[in-house]
């Protein structure tokens, strides 16, 4: 434990001094919210949300109409507006509260097939990057300790490549999987107290090919993040690597929302985030009853994101039902009900999984939204919208890649422009549609 220890007390701490950054003092602020008794983490939810609310009316011109009532916060959030994805896209100067070229640009992955880009400070991107460890460090993992990550940067760079090295961090190309890479990577942490963090249907095919060749491995934690962990993939998942499975759940826009620690519920991070479930009339459901989740960022003020819909559906958990035992006095979300995200498969063995394809069409702009249909071994069928700057060099550009890392000539990519794609019942567009 000595090298996390050093990590951790010295390094980071020293380098926040250096760079003038608060990694580390945030880190500190929510090891103590995970101490705070209900009472005071509503009274801090509360305040968060009463200090956003105003500066957001107060500077951001898409809410400047909006006037208070009273003194209930929760009473001024039913007059915002549902925030969607298209509202984000289309009005952007509207709810910027500073000059974008002062702020850092985040774009979502796209799983759902459409992306959308929202800015932050400086300072909230590092109070995130602490929230997300933070939430690691509840399945026991310490930064510096040894760490499998999926991902979708295969072109680490030097300054990556040196910080991997650093953090004992095995990085692993998620565009696409093949059983010789991921036996690499079993055979490189087989006997050693690793920790797996990564996209859940990646880490289910790592499963898979652990329990088909019989590996013998014990990891310290998994840790699911980026898309939906099936009830299959933790059996799998449990069974091949001997460990506890900790999901979590957040999303590119800038929110870390929920996460696993002791219980199957999910605790909410209330004093970043506030849930609201709403039914497709955009109305409060009850605690129980499954309906649209819509988030507010309690700590975003560069562009508030307030009851914005991420497309998921979800249930809050009722407070009777609370384990009278819990690691955390956070609300609980019962369950995140989502669509399950397929994984494309090809002859040659290789799997793709959802981010084999966010993390390509992420970068080309022309193409609005996606849908990959496979019907065969053989072939699979893209639908597009075309965007406002679409050329046929931007599905040349797709098509390349993909073909490059499905790596078989055969293997049949077929582009087809549509008009639209229909969505599924949470509201997302369908990403993938298998037919296997």
């Amino acid at each position: 434990m000595w090298y996390p220890n050093f990590i951790n007390n010295i390094v980071f701490p020293l380098s926040d001094v250096l760079l003038k950054t608060s990694y580390t003092k945030n880190l500190v602020k929510w090891r103590k919210y995970d101490l705070l008794s209900a009472d005071e983490l509503e009274k801090i939810q509360i305040n968060n949300l009463k200090s956003l609310l105003i500066h957001a009316q107060s500077h951001c011109k898409l809410y400047q109409n909006i006037q208070f009532k009273g003194e209930n916060p929760f009473e001024w959030l039913t007059q915002f507006p549902m925030l969607t994805k298209e509202i984000v896209r289309t009005q952007e100067s509207d709810l910027l509260t500073q000059n974008p070229k002062k702020l850092v640009k985040f774009c979502s992955s796209g799983s759902s097939g459409m992306q959308t880009c929202v800015y932050e400070s400086k300072a909230e991107l590092q109070s995130n990057r602490s929230i997300l460890m933070h939430l690691w460090e509840w399945s026991g993992y310490r930064l510096g300790a040894p760490i499998v990550q999926t991902g979708i940067t295969p072109n680490r760079g030097l300054f990556k490549s040196i910080k991997d090295i650093f953090l004992r961090t095995i990085y692993v190309d998620a565009f696409v999987h093949s059983e010789p890479q991921i036996l690499k990577v079993l055979d490189k942490i087989k006997g050693k107290n690793y920790t797996i963090a990564g996209y859940a249907s990646s880490v289910n095919l790592m499963a898979e090919t652990a329990l088909k060749y019989k590996l013998k491995l014990e990891l310290k934690a998994v840790i699911s993040l980026g898309d939906k962990l099936f009830n299959h993939y933790k059996t799998n998942i449990k069974k091949a690597f001997n460990c506890e499975v900790f999901d979590t759940y957040g999303s590119a826009e800038g929110f870390m929302i929920a996460a696993q620690k002791d219980l199957n519920a999910y605790y909410i991070l209330s004093p970043h985030v506030l849930i609201e479930i709403v039914d497709d009339e955009n109305k409060p459901v009850s605690d129980g009853t499954m309906g649209n989740i819509l988030i507010t960022r309690l700590d975003g003020y560069a562009m508030p994101m307030i009851r914005y819909r991420l497309g998921d559906l979800g249930i809050m958990l009722p407070k009777e039902n609370y384990p009278k035992k819990r690691a955390y006095n956070y609300p609980l979300l019962q369950q995140i009900v989502g669509r399950e995200t397929d994984v494309v498969k090809t002859k040659n063995g290789k799997s793709l999984v959802v981010h084999s394809f966010t993390g390509i069409f992420e970068h080309i702009s022309g193409i609005k939204q996606f849908k990959v249909v496979q019907k065969n071994l053989n072939s699979i069928d893209i639908e597009i919208i075309k965007g406002e700057r679409f050329s046929n060099a931007d599905v040349d550009k797709a098509q390349a890649l993909l073909q490059k890392y499905i790596d078989d000539k055969t293997f049949k990519i077929n582009f087809l422009v549509v008009d639209s794609i229909a969505p599924s019942k949470s509201g997302k567009p369908q990403m993938i549609e298998s037919h296997l």
